[in-house]
């Protein structure tokens, strides 16, 4: 029987009267790749770990509680233990508000503030441990919805496949921020800024095996930018609706994922509450299917390492749904749980 074993976030307190949740902390949980249940296993409690990055040698854990900075937000260090229960180590105070993602670099963390529009570098010790907080950028700017675009909200640090470049999507002013390491120090690297629709709210971005193209699924219109490399530089060449014609509400594009193995994306929008699944072909995308998960906000979902299994997360009505992605790249619901209290981050170890 094969078990694996993965991380999931959770809100455990709210940000606001109507945005939070009631999670306990980072669960560890199992998926049983025959059947789909899944199980938790151990709990690791945290004020709002709203986003989880593993280490490339899949030793430590690092989680941002995302708050505002009122509220002393952290980013924290862990060590995954044999029976992958979590071990805390230390942890460092995240100088902004809201601080909604991360990822590991060249022994480094490095942490988007929604709030505050700022990326943070810290640097790792040998022992998995942060240490102080090496280098801190404020983007500015604001664009076109005045709600929500009046100010930068840095939204995620993505890694390009060159193991060089990174990019940090930002809400509030429809570009996608690129930097790059010098001798182990993050710095900007305007040259390589894309902006995208005027509007769209880039929230997320991910890349094909090479790089050389990238899709930003942009949350205020829930529209995929398809994104061109040219010398290195990537440029907006088309825009493609995750949600129909007839789609009524206000867009709320959550989360974007590639099919490891096939020429799949996917698309994750709240208040539809649905996955849009398109097919590559080439240059453009086809939209092939929409798999409503008959939930409440969904936030996130991710596909398992070996391309079998999707599994979505629903903040608000507490559903954690595995899906078997078919041949074809649809979704067959399998198992659907509401153990796992407010889930927002799903990671699978490397």
């Amino acid at each position: 029987m094969g078990l694996l074993i993965f991380f999931i976030g959770s809100y455990t307190e709210h940000l606001s009267p109507d945005f939070g949740g009631t999670g306990k902390g980072i669960y560890t949980v199992q998926l049983n790749e025959q059947t789909g249940e899944l199980h938790t296993v151990h709990i690791q409690k945290a004020r709002n770990p709203s986003y989880l990055a593993i280490s490339n040698d899949n030793q430590f854990l690092y989680c941002n509680t995302e708050l505002d900075i009122d509220e002393n937000p952290q980013v924290k260090a862990h060590k995954i233990t044999v029976d992958f229960s979590l071990q805390f180590l230390n942890q460092q105070p995240i100088s902004g508000t809201y601080p909604c993602h991360l990822t590991v670099f060249e022994n480094s963390v490095l942490t988007a503030c929604y709030g505050t529009g700022n990326v943070l570098q810290f640097p790792l010790a040998g022992n998995g441990e942060l240490q102080n907080v090496q280098c801190e950028y404020h983007h500015r700017g604001s664009s076109l919805n005045k709600a929500r675009q009046e100010a930068p909200h840095a939204h995620q640090v993505a890694v390009h496949p060159n193991q060089k470049d990174i990019y940090v999507c930002d809400l509030g002013i429809d570009t996608v921020k690129a930097y790059t390491f010098e001798e182990g120090i993050l710095k900007p690297n305007p040259t390589k800024d894309c902006e995208v629709s005027k509007g769209g709210g880039p929230r997320h971005i991910v890349f094909n095996a090479d790089g050389s193209i990238a899709y930003v699924i942009n949350e205020l219109t829930a529209n995929v930018s398809f994104l061109k490399s040219t010398d290195g530089i990537y440029q907006e060449i088309a825009a493609y609706a995750s949600l129909p014609k007839d789609f009524k509400g206000i867009a709320s594009a959550s989360a974007i994922r590639l099919h490891p193995k096939k020429e799949l994306l996917y698309v994750a929008n709240r208040g539809f509450e649905a996955i849009s699944i398109f097919k590559i072909i080439g240059d453009t995308l086809e939209l092939l299917a929409i798999t409503h998960t008959e939930g409440e906000e969904l936030r996130e979902f991710n596909i398992t390492p070996n391309g079998k299994w999707l599994l979505a997360g629903h903040q608000n009505s507490h559903d954690l749904v595995v899906y078997k992605i078919d041949s074809d790249g649809t979704l067959s619901e399998t198992f659907r749980t509401k153990e796992i209290l407010s889930p927002v981050c799903i990671t699978f170890m490397n």
